[in-house]
């Protein structure tokens, strides 16, 4: 696989990408639900309710905590998770924009 030439577009266009590459993974979709579900901040309950090992939760976490769909807060000894709402908002008026473009020309093609 080549290396992405990232500079050679948009920083929209890339952050989509970047969206849509951690949004990609059935695991992350999972604690996203678990967090919307809960709408609180959740504390080591994800290794029982999404079923993987901590280790497999902890990098699926970092990953969503990188691009700012949820944040995190230590409480003792533990971190709680909960959605970034501002951000979460703004990622998804960024996809609605993209994902609302129709081609004018959907019913000549092929």
């Amino acid at each position: 696989m080549g290396i992405t030439k990232k500079e050679i577009f948009s920083p929209t266009q890339n952050e989509l990408a970047t969206f849509a590459k951690v949004l990609g993974h059935p695991a992350r979709i999972a604690i996203l639900e678990y967090l919307f579900k809960l709408d609180s901040c959740v504390c080591g309950d994800l290794v029982n309710e999404i079923g993987l090992a901590q280790p497999t939760i902890s990098q699926h976490l970092k990953e969503l905590k990188t691009l700012g769909l949820i944040q995190g807060n230590v409480e003792g000894t533990s971190v709680c998770y909960c959605i970034h709402k501002e951000n979460w908002k703004a990622m998804k008026t960024m996809l609605s924009e993209f994902l609302n473009h129709d081609s004018t020309n959907m019913a000549t093609c092929c």
